[in-house]
């Protein structure tokens, strides 16, 4: 299975992702892309070998892995100060693979329904979502 962890600004909710993918998933590739160099860095900092920074490598990862995983940001434009082009949100949008995203109150969207809970919680629900999709 190969999972495309997507992350911006700093790469922190990405790097988790990505541990905690490794973690579960060990036989899992995981491609950390970043909207810019320092969140891939940090991202491959969890443990991925793999790579890529900026809207082509979103784009093109976007279509050649089976789930994508990030904050809830990577599918709205100008989100994460402006770092996700609309481009970007459009890949992710149009990806015909399972979009796990993690709700953050930083990219001014609210989802009705959906309680507040740790980081570290939404992090193992993706988890578990991408256990179920492996069988």
């Amino acid at each position: 299975m190969r999972i495309m962890v997507m992350d911006g600004q700093g790469g922190g909710v990405g790097r988790l992702l990505v541990e905690a993918i490794l973690a579960a998933i060990p036989e899992a590739e995981v491609v950390a892309v970043g909207t810019n160099a320092t969140a891939t860095a940090n991202m491959m900092k969890g443990g991925t070998t793999l790579g890529a920074t900026g809207e082509n490598a979103v784009v093109y990862n976007s279509a050649h892995v089976d789930a994508i995983c990030g904050p809830m940001g990577i599918l709205m434009a100008n989100a994460m100060l402006g770092e996700i082009s609309p481009r970007m949100a459009g890949a992710i949008s149009s990806a015909e693979v399972p979009v796990f995203l993690i709700p953050m109150g930083k990219c001014n969207a609210k989802v009705a329904g959906v309680a507040e809970k740790k980081l570290a919680d939404y992090v193992k629900e993706v988890i578990g979502s991408l256990e179920k999709l492996k069988k």
